[in-house]
């Protein structure tokens, strides 16, 4: 039977209650726009999210040449058939009248149209120029966490056997580079140990810092249908704010910001004092035990009580537990990766699975959770900074493959020291070291770290700055050369989720104007470039898609994301389908580390590590001497409070982070109706006693001010953690709402206006989580309410002090709890 509903209202929908160890029932989630019938859809074209990291699997719907709506793929594993309010809502901004059609050139101060030649010529001049005059490291790319696997192994080796530069990362910096960094120096290698169907068996499931509730909604479905079944689980939440999460939990904890190394080593000392530990497994399989447990043998729930500001028989309860469960689920996200201590407390989560045994079976794994869509692909490809195929810089052998695969010399592949985070190339731009930077799909003028310092550096004069998008950004506006892209729907390519599912997202309309797909742009560029192998033949040897994913098929083979098994027929036939994927699992792998750590080996390891403390990449030698068999890796980390403390001046901790209706800087979400109508502006979140004590009221205007900078935006009274501020950080001074133009407050809206430049020494993850701030009164908001979303975390306190969040007739979407007939129907493609 069908019904529909209001899914701004209801976000996550109706429940299909299900029982551990239960098949999850299909619900096929569907929305169509302009009264459009189903019986008008010409044809239903295959594809996947790109704005979360669920991946879920939909088909979308072709009228006329134009996308008229979506419907979930009930045959896939991710999602089985559900789609979150930004799956359902989200595509409409592919039509936005604002859209680039033709590139943009500056000329004497404006930016104005020209033809592709005109301006390719312009980039490929410069980038001669460049490499004529300064080398390679004068030339530095930063991408996106959107594009397809494709597109970013293509600019890989353009970037890396091409230009020869070792400065290329992706704005995925921002929010996995933790998950990355945490895997390799607890399992010598990137990769997910588990797996989404984890959450059908677990009997605990703890969620670190992961408001999933929001981050990845369709998963959040997924645990409330466990939840109303039979043999439900228990939650541990650790958030200090109030979110969905924090109230199914059995247990909510809301730590002080930046304690989470504290709390961790609490919840190991109790694991191991408590002998809740599986020391066959940590014998025959891990190296570090002891260093570790002499490390926490001090860290009681009494003396992280008093680090995180928590009540110690909280912790106690906690451990409890994580310590007595049969099946434990661990996920974490930016409430541990946005620290200090990021990669330290994610490290800490991987050893507490480690000593209980909790690794490689149905229930019992670990979810080092991405923030973005595809972040999960340049990790992969080496968008991100690392060698493609989670191959090792310092591994010269691993160098030598990489080259045979390209077809180069091995001095050819930059790895004569760590490759550059974004981090570092933003400061080498700054300094003048990088005189070009292309930016591909993201807006680091919104979300990167103090913006006004942002702002500066890309408008310096000596920096050719390089800008390939959909919309005009923040970022764009700032740019010497705009390029119009493609996106999601308008072309073809392959994306892999956080739990390694691989989905196919097909062309389904053409994109608008001029603009093309970033694979084509990248293809000529690189023609242009002239680039070549050593044999004298083209560098790149594809020319679309599917050649590009067979070309990257040869550079996996016998890595730990093997890709061989897998084509676009095999993905079109049977939808999702978990890395590795070769001749013996020919089927995919629904989990790692089954069977001990193969790639932890110093032969085959990805890395050799870092010092958790200082970021210091160590060497062969002494990873060796550490691990000479490849075991997974018991890291110890001590507490070190935050970098920046509240004092006098700057009394509040200051959090930024998400919402449910929006993803990254709206560029999308702020241009489809509903989305945007749930959460139009900022909003300041405060605790009720903290609005008491400063004679604050829901829906006042007030100012966040840090040493950085400021922003105003409507208060809302939650519940969150009292001495605790949060902004989600999806709004600059652009407004989206009904086209384009700045908004009438103009910067005084980015939370990155405050945040601080500063990173994890480990994974150079920046600490958008530990800011200090004050806050301050600016007008009264008379009775007004805050333009905060009522449905999520951000619920006001008290319940009615604001109208609930709807969407109205224009949100009401259908679902259907029968199986989907429609699968592979003819268009489905």
């Amino acid at each position: 039977m069908e019904d529909s509903e209001d899914r701004i209202a209801r976000p996550w929908g109706g429940r299909t209650p299900h029982r551990r160890g239960g098949t999850w029932p299909a619900r096929v989630d569907t929305f169509l726009a302009d009264g459009m019938r189903p019986e008008s859809v010409e044809r239903w074209v295959q594809s996947a999210s790109i704005l979360h990291s669920d991946g879920d699997a939909m088909d979308i719907a072709v009228a006329d040449g134009r996308m008229v709506g979506v419907r979930g793929r009930d045959v896939d594993r991710v999602n089985r058939g559900r789609l979150g309010p930004k799956d359902l809502y989200g595509w409409q901004a592919n039509s936005s009248r604002d859209r680039l059609t033709r590139p943009l050139v500056r000329r004497s101060g404006r930016l104005v149209e020209t033809d592709w030649d005109t301006a390719m010529d312009l980039v490929t001049a410069r980038s001669r120029e460049l490499l004529d005059e300064r080398g390679p490291g004068s030339i530095g790319f930063y991408t996106s966490g959107q594009l397809f696997l494709e597109e970013y192994y293509t600019l890989a080796v353009l970037a890396r056997a091409g230009i020869g530069t070792n400065h290329l990362d992706g704005n995925t910096r921002l929010c996995t580079a933790t998950a990355a960094e945490a895997l390799k120096e607890t399992f010598g290698c990137d990769g997910q140990p588990g797996s989404y169907d984890d959450i059908d068996h677990a009997d605990v499931i703890a969620l670190f810092g992961h408001n999933i509730a929001e981050t990845q909604p369709v998963q959040w479905m997924r645990l409330l249908d466990r939840l109303e079944g039979a043999d439900p689980p228990r939650l541990l939440c650790v958030d200090p704010r109030p979110t969905r999460v924090a109230e199914h939990a059995a247990v909510h904890l809301a730590p002080r910001g930046g304690t989470n190394v504290a709390l961790l080593n609490a919840l190991l000392h109790e694991t191991i004092r408590h002998d809740r530990i599986d020391r066959d497994y940590i014998e025959a399989h891990t190296v570090g035990f002891d260093e570790l447990a002499a490390r926490v043998a001090d860290c009681t729930p009494k003396w992280a009580a008093e680090a995180c500001d928590l009540p110690a028989a909280r912790i106690e309860e906690a451990a409890e537990l994580v310590g007595t469960t049969d099946a434990l689920l661990s996920t974490v996200l930016q409430g541990v990766y946005q620290s200090h201590q990021a990669t330290a407390a994610a490290v800490q989560i991987n050893n507490l699975h480690l000593v209980r045994g909790m690794l490689g079976r149905p229930g019992a794994g670990v979810l080092q959770m991405n923030g973005q869509p595809t972040a999960q692909n340049t990790r992969e490809c080496g968008a991100n900074g690392d060698l493609p195929g989670f191959r090792n810089w310092q591994n010269d052998s691993h160098v030598a493959d990489l080259a045979r695969v390209w077809n180069v010399e091995p001095e050819t592949v930059p790895h004569y020291a760590p490759p550059t985070h974004a981090m570092q190339m933003f400061r080498y731009a700054e300094q003048g070291s990088i005189r070009m930077l292309w930016i591909s799909g993201t807006n680091p003028a919104v979300s990167l770290p103090e913006l006004a310092r942002v702002r500066s550096l890309l408008t310096q004069d000596r920096l050719f700055t390089v800008v390939q998008d959909i919309f005009l950004t923040e970022t764009a506006q700032l740019a010497d050369v705009v390029l119009p892209a493609a996106t999601w729907g308008e072309k073809t390519g392959t994306l892999t989720n956080a739990d390694r599912t691989v989905h196919l997202s097909r062309k389904a309309v053409d994109p608008p104007g001029e603009a093309r797909p970033d694979l084509d742009i990248f293809l000529d560029y690189s023609r242009r470039m002239d680039f070549r192998d050593k044999d004298g033949g083209p560098l790149l040897t594809w020319h679309d898609p599917e050649s590009a994913f067979e070309a990257w098929k040869r550079c996996s083979a016998g890595r730990p994301c093997d890709y061989t098994g897998l084509s676009y027929a095999k993905l079109q036939e049977t939808s999702g389908i978990q890395w590795p994927c070769d001749e013996r699992a020919p089927e995919g792998t629904a989990r790692l580390y089954t069977d001990g750590f193969a790639w932890a080996h110093p032969d085959v390891c990805e890395s050799y590590g870092k010092d958790l403390e200082t970021g210091a990449s160590q060497e062969v030698v002494e990873y060796r001497s550490l691990n000479p068999d490849g075991r997974a890796m018991l890291k110890a980390a001590a507490y070190l409070p935050p970098h920046e403390e509240p004092d006098e001046r700057y009394p509040f901790q200051l959090t930024t982070g998400r919402t449910l209706y929006h993803f990254h800087t709206r560029t999308k979400t702020g241009r489809a109706p509903q989305l945007n109508g749930a959460a139009p502006d900022v909003w300041v979140e405060v605790s009720v006693p903290d609005a008491d004590r400063l004679d604050l009221a829901e829906g006042d205007l007030v100012e966040v001010s840090s040493r950085r900078g400021s922003l105003r935006g409507r208060l809302r009274v939650t519940g969150i953690r009292p001495g605790l501020l949060f902004v989600p950080f999806h709004y600059g001074y652009w407004d989206t709402e009904g086209g384009s133009g700045p908004g009438p407050d103009a910067a005084g809206r980015a939370a990155n206006e405050t945040t601080i430049t500063d990173w994890d020494p480990a994974s150079k993850q920046p600490l958008f989580k530990t800011s200090t701030a004050a806050l301050a009164l600016v007008e009264r908001g008379d009775g007004a309410p805050s333009p905060a979303p009522t449905t999520t975390a951000s619920a006001p306190v008290p319940a009615g002090a604001a109208r609930p969040t709807t969407g109205g007739p224009a949100a009401r979407a259908t679902q259907r709890p029968a199986a989907f007939p429609h699968a592979h129907e003819e268009g489905a493609q």
